[in-house]
């Protein structure tokens, strides 16, 4: 975020004569933190001073860039729309949240799983899978997205043997039973319309006794997640994923940055150490005499 907004500022032709300013706050996927981080931002910032002309402001908040999941971002929507401030997203994907009666400041860069549901629903269709078990997040994202999927997937023939939901902060006891359900099915197909985080939990728990044979369909979010991938059970897994490409610069921006720079941030630490496969938390100290 910080390079694009340093790329925007320092570009002639992208907004020329405007110099952007910004704050960046972690929701930590939490809708009561994403909802104070609001209310922050709705009351003003710490002044700026401006040594020219001897005078200060308050930071006044045009636009928020965010959230990542659509359970926060339908949150800040919500208290961000009544002062008419634009909520932009980059992975917010709920259908929901196209609803521009409910959600009129609300915009993304992003499909919404209304078309990603459509696809899963044929992907199963063009492999002959007419015998199916579903199982998805317990969230807006999950919920929403299960809800387009199984509409498409009963139109195209689909027959659907179980349906399960759970979320990460369920008892392990409610894993347990999903785990149960999917060991126990006839159905060798199981459509996963899951946040990767609520996946994780999921699939460990699926590890502790020898995994049923399962052909797995993944929505977007967890499987094109490294940790989800590295489960041997989960070869094989078919979905959609978002396109890819290379950001010119950013390699450069970030190889720039010193190692100070770097590990007074700790998301930025933790990037920095998986895309340059290195570790900035362990020093060794050597002693010469």
């Amino acid at each position: 975020m910080i390079f694009a907004i340093e790329e925007i500022n320092n570009s002639t032709e992208l907004l020329p004569g405007i110099r952007l300013g910004y704050q960046i706050y972690d929701t930590c996927a939490s809708v009561p933190i994403a909802v104070h981080v609001a209310f922050q931002l709705l009351n003003g910032q710490n002044p700026v001073f401006y040594n020219d002309s001897n005078c200060s402001q308050s930071g006044v908040v045009l636009a928020a860039v965010g959230d990542s999941g659509s359970t926060p971002s339908i949150s800040i929507s919500h208290i961000m729309g009544s002062f008419n401030i634009p909520l932009v997203s980059h992975f917010a994907t709920c259908a929901c949240l196209s609803d521009k009666q409910e959600y009129p400041t609300f915009f993304r860069t992003i499909p919404s799983d209304h078309y990603q549901a459509d696809a899963l629903a044929k992907l199963v269709k063009y492999f002959g899978w007419t015998w199916i078990g579903a199982v998805h997040s317990d969230s807006d994202y999950g919920n929403n997205g299960m809800a387009s999927f199984l509409k498409t997937a009963t139109s195209e023939g689909i027959c659907v043997e179980y349906i399960e939901s759970f979320y990460r902060t369920d008892p392990q006891s409610n894993i347990r039973r999903v785990a149960d359900v999917i060991r126990r099915s006839s159905a060798v197909v199981v459509v996963a319309f899951t946040a990767a985080g609520d996946m994780k939990f999921l699939l460990e728990e699926l590890t502790r006794d020898p995994p049923p044979p399962r052909q797995w369909i993944g929505s977007e979010s967890w499987v094109t997640d490294p940790y989800s991938m590295s489960f041997s059970f989960c070869a094989g897994t078919v979905g959609v994923a978002i396109q890819q490409s290379v950001i010119p610069g950013l390699r450069d921006f970030l190889l720039d940055l010193s190692p100070s720079e770097v590990a007074a941030s700790s998301v930025l630490t933790e990037f920095w150490e998986d895309a340059f496969n290195c570790s900035l938390r362990e020093s060794t100290s050597i002693s010469v005499l």
